[in-house]
């Protein structure tokens, strides 16, 4: 049996070989340990309420990529309050600490692999903190191969619980997944609704082939020319305006 010393305490906790976590005896508090060293269990309670994510979520469907009316359309089929976790990396690189932040479970989420740990909301985690029934992910990806990666001397390493609500949709018989931010409400996804792109791509082609027209025209007929090119950009606006709005 090995020792460490716990991070909140100092008191000597032992534990196996190959275990990954521990709990501190004399003041409950968790321990995560890697081949790394020994860190602190951080979490970050949830600022966002399940009513607030629900809003988010919806201004995030009715964004300019996503399908027409899919903050209408779309079907929550499931809501759920989840700690994920993150190592959160303190270094000193030439004389300043930065902070980086890197998965410690499995997604694929763009948004997951850049989260910002807000200051001053990080809280022990151990035995008196409560979750409210949130599931906690447990990481399954190793810290040491990040610690290879990063410069400068290393000042913290820590295992951070950072609270998301998961929210399962269907549009068009699909079922679809976002991520919402427990704490600054952004959202994220791998995979949403896109709003079609052919009647955009035909406006700018019939817009594209009456300018070439005109412009030939313009040799021979200044005035018409010109004329017709001044329709021209009021038809395309037009167009324009009718697809967004329609489409």
């Amino acid at each position: 049996m090995t020792t460490i010393s716990c991070p909140k305490c100092g008191a000597k906790v032992g534990f196996d070989a190959g275990t990954k976590f521990t709990k501190c005896s004399y003041c409950g508090t968790n321990i995560y340990i890697d081949r790394s060293g020994a860190g602190f269990y951080y979490i970050i309670p949830f600022a966002v309420k399940e009513n607030d994510a629900v809003g988010m979520f919806r201004r995030w469907a009715a964004g300019p990529t996503k399908v027409k009316d899919l903050d209408r359309l779309a079907q929550l089929a499931g809501v759920k309050r989840q700690f994920f976790p993150v190592y959160m990396f303190k270094r000193e690189v030439n004389g300043k600490e930065q902070v980086s932040v890197e998965p410690a479970g499995s997604t694929i989420l763009p948004g997951l692999h850049s989260l910002k740990i807000p200051a001053g909301d990080l809280k022990i985690y151990d035995a008196s903190f409560d979750t409210s029934g949130a599931e906690i992910v447990q990481p399954d990806i190793e810290m040491l191969p990040y610690l290879n990666q990063l410069p400068g001397k290393a000042k913290e390493q820590a295992l951070v619980y950072f609270p998301v609500w998961k929210l399962d949709y269907v549009y068009n018989l699909k079922r679809y997944e976002v991520v919402i931010d427990g704490s600054s409400g952004e959202g994220f996804a791998s995979e949403f609704p896109v709003r079609g792109s052919a009647a955009y791509i035909a406006v700018a082609a019939a817009g594209f082939i009456a300018f070439a027209a005109e412009g030939l025209l313009a040799i021979y007929n200044l005035p018409i020319a010109l004329g017709a090119m001044g329709l021209t950009v009021v038809g395309i606006f037009g167009s324009a305006l009718f697809v967004a709005r329609r489409m």
